[in-house]
């Protein structure tokens, strides 16, 4: 069947919602639908699978993620262009993927696999899971939208839960309290002014606020403000990072309450010679897949529009990464002879 009949399919995969928590409907009809000579699931523990298509005893694995983040929108097909949850982060990575692995079986290749995980965009725990098998293999291919390049060097992440302690007063004396809102913000300047020292590789660190709570009402200053900081550091600042923010929490004792979360640090990746490279800004499931000793990252699309409402990739692109891939995997096996 040619890649472009197959789109019929790739519709039917995005009208199956697998936002995260969600994939098991999704991993059920994969395994059912998609073909190879062996179909292997393992339970996350979550009530999500992974999922493992081999053709031989694979030795390159081609590997994605299945889940998506909110909302779920169903998908719309406009000539060479398919928008929809998942089309480009990352569904349309694995079904390249997996375009990818039957044409290598056709043309009489033997030796690779397609893993499809769980949970990559809330914690990789899919890949967590599936580094504690016993299952090992010398290169595995991360699929992400990167405009088919190969990733240089990828950006660490750093997670932080910030809790503010204020005094709860009337709004009208202020300065008989300490509101949490105040101590937020005046954090919030003092981060924005962090002389973080720019990456010749990675460039600037960046930050992002998530999960902001303070319930009180309008006319109580508020005794309480949490947030999650989530940091994107570089190879000079991944550990700076966890120190400044150490030290804001040592010079307000009881007002700021500091609890690491955990993250990833800054990583280089394997890259093969003839193929365009670039660094990225963006996490992935790579770190945690301890079964492989080397890992590519690479895929159609561009993550510029992944986590958006408009969310798309190009059926040109998905033909690129096609070709991409079975170019990586002869490229490779060359290489290792």
């Amino acid at each position: 069947m040619s890649d472009l009949l197959q789109m019929d399919l790739f519709k039917e995969i995005l009208s199956i919602e697998s936002t995260s928590g969600k994939e098991r409907e999704l991993a059920m009809f994969l395994l059912e639908r998609l073909e190879a000579p062996s179909k292997e699931s393992w339970e996350v523990g979550d009530g999500t699978l992974n999922l493992l298509f081999s053709w031989g005893t694979p030795e390159v694995v081609f590997c994605s993620h299945m889940d998506t983040v909110p909302p779920y929108i169903p998908p719309v097909f406009e000539e060479d262009r398919i928008t929809g949850r998942g089309s480009c982060d990352a569904k349309g990575q694995f079904f390249s993927m997996y375009l990818a692995c039957q044409r290598l079986a056709q043309m009489g290749r033997t030796g690779f696999g397609l893993l499809i995980l769980s949970g990559e965009e809330t914690g990789s725990f899919g890949a967590k899971a599936f580094a504690k098998t016993s299952f090992k293999a010398p290169l595995v291919i991360v699929g992400e939208p990167t405009y088919n390049n190969l990733v240089s060097a990828s950006k660490g992440t750093k997670s932080f839960e910030v809790v503010f302690k204020g005094e709860s007063f009337h709004s009208g004396y202020p300065s008989y309290g300490r509101s949490a809102v105040d101590m937020f913000v005046d954090f919030m300047e003092d981060l924005r002014g962090a002389s973080f020292p720019s990456d010749p590789v990675l460039g600037r660190t960046t930050f992002n606020v998530g999960l902001l709570k303070s319930d009180n009402p309008q006319n109580i200053l508020s005794p309480e403000l949490s947030c999650r900081v989530y940091f994107r550091t570089t190879f000079k600042t991944d550990e700076m990072v966890s120190e400044w923010m150490r030290e804001k929490a040592r010079r307000k004792q009881g007002q700021i309450f500091l609890k690491e979360r955990g993250g990833d640090s800054p990583a280089e990746y394997f890259t093969l010679e003839g193929f365009p490279t670039k660094p990225v800004s963006f996490g992935s499931d790579a770190p945690h897949l301890t079964n492989f000793e080397k890992k590519i990252i690479c895929g159609p699309g561009s993550v510029l529009v992944a986590h958006r409402d408009e969310e798309y990739i190009l059926i040109s692109d998905i033909q690129k990464a096609i070709d991409n891939y079975i170019n990586i995997y002869e490229s490779y096996n060359k290489r290792i002879r």
